[in-house]
C-alpha cells in the first residue's frame, strides 16, 4: 500500500514540477502594519510552500496555472487571496476570532499575571497580550510571542494603479494620454528602500521613476518649447518585443530671462506635521527656495492648522531676512483646515496678480486635510475654478506613515501644477534650485499626445505607466480638455512595449467584427511604425497647437541603443519588478544593474548613480530571495 502511495506522490509531484512555474513574492503584516514572520504560505496545489522571513516578505514559485495562495499563521484569520497573474502580493492579516478584546479607558492599569500595563493616549486603544494567553487591548500596542510594539500607524494613501494592457493596434490604433511631470513616486520609493523596507505597489508609478531623471535630449527650436525625440529598439525584458521611447525637452530659460514671480507659500502647520521631516525640513527647504527670490519677485506666507491665517503680506524677494524670520518663528499643533488654507492662499495670490508673470502657490504639507473643505472632489473643484484666472500650484510633500499622495497628486494635476515628495535636504535642492525653472514655471500647459500605430507592422503595444493620465482619443482635439504643464527645461519621457507585426508573441484578441475588415487596409506606408501627434497650448493661452513626427521601422539591438533608452528602461524594470508587474518579462535584479550601470552617463549630479545604489540595496535586502 505504501508502495502504491508513493508511486502516486511521485506522479503528482512531477505533474506539478512539469508545469509552467512563476515566481509569487509579498509582504504580509497585521492590522496596524507591523510585518510578520512565520507565516505559512502555500499555493492551490500545495506545491510548494515558504514562510515569511523576519521582515515579513516571502518568494516562491507557484503553477502558472494556480490561482489561489493561502496564508496560514496560529495567532490570526487564514487568508485566501485570487490572484490575476501579477507577481506581487501584499497581505493584511487579521487577529483570530477567538481573541478575547479588553477595552481600557484613558490612564487605567491592566495587570496580566503580575505585568502592568498603562495607557498613555488620550483615547481608548488596543492592546494584545498573546504570550499570556490573553488577547486584549489597552495600549497602542502588539505583537505575537509576547512581544509588545509600537504599531505602526502607517496612514499613507496611494491611488490604485491598475497597469496597462496590450492593445490590439487595428482595433484601437490610437494612444491618447496626458504628460506627467510629477517626479513624486521616485523619492517616495527611495525613501521606502533606504529605510529598509519594500514601498507598497501602488505607490511605484513607473512613469514618475523613469521622468525623476534628465535625458539629454536636443533643445528645441524656435517655432515650438520642446522638441520631441523617439528611437526604437529590441525590449530588455522581452526579446521578442520591441521598445518605443518618446521624448520632450522643454525650451531652457536661464533665470534672469524668467518673468517675476507672484508666490504664496502655503504652509501645513497642523499637529500631523510635528516632526523634523515634515514641518522642520519644510523651513530648511523653503530658506534654500527663498535664497533664490530676485528683487522683482514677492511672497506672502499663509499657513493652516485648526484655523488659516496670513502671516506675512506680499514681501519682495530682496527683503529675505523678513521672509526667513516669518518662516522660522513657524509652529505645529492643532487640526487640518487644508480647504480654508487653500482659499486664503488663492485670495492673496489673486490680489498680487502679475500680468504676464508666474502667479503660483506652493503648497507644502503631509496631505492631510480633515478640517473645512477637505474631500478630494471639493479641492477639485476649487483649484479647477482658480486655474482659469491664471493661478497654478505646486504641491510638495513631506514626512511619512501619514502621506497622502492620492489627494496631492489630485490638487497639483488640477491645479496645473506640478507635485513632489521631498525626503531629505539633497531632494529640496533639487526640486527648488537645480530644477527651479522646471518646478516654478511652466511654458506650456494642457500638453497631450496621440500616437497612432501602423497594424501592419504593430501587432499590439503597451503603454507603460500613465494609468492615470489616459485620455479618450476625441479629447486630444478638444480644447476644453484638462491636461499636463510643461517647466523650463524639463524633459518627458514615455515608453511603449510593442509586439510586431507577424511575431509570435501573444497579443490581445477580440471576436470578429462584423461590419469591418479585420486586416489592414492602407500600404501606403510600409515603413512606419508610429505617427506621434502633440498638442499643447501657450501659458495664457486657450487654443491649442499641434506638430507631429514619425517613427521610421528600424529597430536596433539593446547593446546599440541610446543611453537614454537605456537608462529609462533600466528604471521602467526597477518600478515593474517593484510593483510585481505582470508584465516585467524576465526583469531580474542583475538585469536592471547591468542596464543602468552601461547607461550611466556622466552623471553630474550623481542621480544616476543613486539609482544604481537603490537597485543594490533591494538585492543586499534579499526581498525577493526564496525561503
Amino acid at each position: 500500500m505504501k508502495t502504491i502511495l508513493s508511486v502516486i506522490l511521485t506522479v503528482v509531484t512531477l505533474t506539478a514540477v512539469s508545469q509552467d512555474l512563476r515566481n509569487v513574492y509579498g509582504h504580509v503584516h497585521d492590522i496596524y502594519g507591523n510585518s510578520l514572520k512565520g507565516v505559512k504560505v502555500t499555493s492551490q496545489e500545495k506545491f510548494s510552500k515558504t514562510f515569511t522571513n523576519e521582515k515579513g516578505w516571502y518568494r516562491f514559485k507557484v503553477p502558472a496555472t494556480d490561482s489561489v495562495l493561502y496564508f496560514i499563521h496560529e495567532d490570526y484569520e487564514t487568508e485566501i487571496v485570487r490572484h490575476n497573474g501579477k507577481s506581487r502580493f501584499d497581505v493584511r492579516l487579521s487577529p483570530a476570532q477567538n481573541a478575547q478584546l479588553l477595552i481600557q479607558n484613558v490612564d487605567d492599569e491592566l495587570e496580566v499575571d503580575g505585568v502592568y500595563f498603562r495607557n498613555h493616549k488620550k483615547e481608548n486603544m488596543l492592546r494584545t497580550v498573546s504570550s499570556m494567553g490573553v488577547k486584549t487591548s489597552a495600549m497602542p500596542a502588539m505583537n505575537v510571542g509576547g512581544v509588545f510594539r509600537q504599531p505602526d500607524w502607517n496612514t499613507e494613501n496611494y491611488a490604485s494603479i491598475n497597469e496597462n494592457g496590450f492593445k490590439d493596434a487595428l482595433i484601437n490604433p490610437l494612444s491618447t494620454f496626458s504628460i506627467d511631470v510629477d517626479k513624486a513616486s521616485y523619492s517616495n520609493v527611495r525613501r521606502y528602500l533606504n529605510q529598509g523596507e519594500m514601498p507598497p505597489a501602488d505607490a511605484v508609478k513607473v512613469e514618475e521613476m523613469v521622468n525623476y531623471f534628465n535625458y539629454s535630449y536636443p533643445e528645441p527650436g524656435s517655432e515650438h518649447p520642446f522638441s520631441v525625440t523617439a528611437e526604437l529598439s529590441e525590449c530588455p525584458w522581452d526579446k521578442g518585443h520591441n521598445l518605443l521611447l518618446v521624448g520632450l525637452k522643454g525650451k531652457s530659460i536661464e533665470k534672469s530671462g524668467l518673468p517675476p514671480s507672484n508666490l504664496v507659500f502655503l504652509l501645513d502647520v497642523s499637529g500631523s506635521m510635528n516632526a523634523w521631516n515634515k514641518l522642520g525640513l519644510v523651513k530648511k527647504a523653503f530658506g534654500l527656495l527663498v535664497n533664490e527670490l530676485r528683487p522683482n519677485d514677492r511672497v506672502a506666507i499663509v499657513v493652516y492648522a485648526g484655523a488659516a491665517g496670513k502671516v506675512l503680506d506680499s514681501t519682495p524677494g530682496n527683503k529675505k531676512q523678513e521672509i526667513m524670520e516669518a518662516i522660522g518663528r513657524l509652529q505645529a499643533g492643532g487640526s487640518t483646515a487644508g480647504g480654508e488654507g487653500l482659499k486664503l492662499a488663492y485670495k492673496i495670490a489673486n490680489e498680487n496678480f502679475i500680468e504676464g508673470g508666474n502667479n503660483r502657490i506652493i503648497l507644502a504639507t503631509d496631505g492631510d486635510f480633515n478640517v473645512g473643505v477637505s474631500s478630494t472632489s471639493e479641492m477639485e473643484r476649487l483649484v479647477e475654478k482658480e486655474r482659469e484666472n491664471g493661478v497654478f500650484i505646486t504641491v510638495l510633500g513631506f514626512g511619512m506613515r501619514n502621506i497622502k499622495d492620492d489627494k496631492m497628486e489630485t490638487i497639483a494635476d488640477k491645479g496645473n501644477g506640478n507635485y513632489a515628495y521631498i525626503d531629505n535636504i539633497q531632494e529640496a535642492r533639487k526640486v527648488l534650485i537645480s530644477e527651479f525653472g522646471g518646478t516654478l514655471f511652466t511654458i506650456a500647459k494642457d500638453v497631450k499626445f496621440q500616437l497612432e500605430f501602423n497594424p501592419s507592422k504593430v501587432k499590439s503595444y503597451r503603454l507603460i505607466g500613465y494609468e492615470n493620465r489616459l485620455l479618450n482619443d476625441e479629447d486630444f482635439n478638444d480644447d476644453a480638455k484638462d491636461a499636463g504643464e510643461m517647466g523650463s527645461g524639463h524633459t518627458v519621457t514615455a515608453l511603449y512595449e510593442i509586439i510586431p507585426a507577424g511575431s509570435d508573441g501573444q497579443a490581445p484578441s477580440v471576436d470578429p467584427l462584423k461590419y469591418q475588415d479585420r486586416q489592414p487596409a492602407d500600404r501606403k506606408y510600409p515603413d512606419e511604425v508610429v505617427t506621434i501627434k502633440l498638442r499643447y497650448k501657450e501659458p495664457d493661452g486657450n487654443k491649442s497647437k499641434l506638430f507631429d513626427a514619425i517613427v521610421k521601422d528600424s529597430p536596433v539591438k539593446i547593446s546599440q541603443a541610446s543611453d537614454n533608452l537605456k537608462f529609462a528602461s533600466a528604471v521602467a524594470s526597477f518600478g515593474m519588478l517593484l510593483r510585481g508587474s505582470e508584465y516585467m518579462g524576465d526583469t531580474s535584479v542583475e538585469k536592471i544593474l547591468n542596464l543602468a550601470q552601461q547607461s550611466k552617463g556622466t552623471d553630474p549630479e550623481g542621480y544616476r548613480t543613486e539609482l544604481i545604489q537603490l537597485v543594490k540595496t533591494v538585492r543586499d535586502l534579499n526581498f525577493f530571495a526564496e525561503e
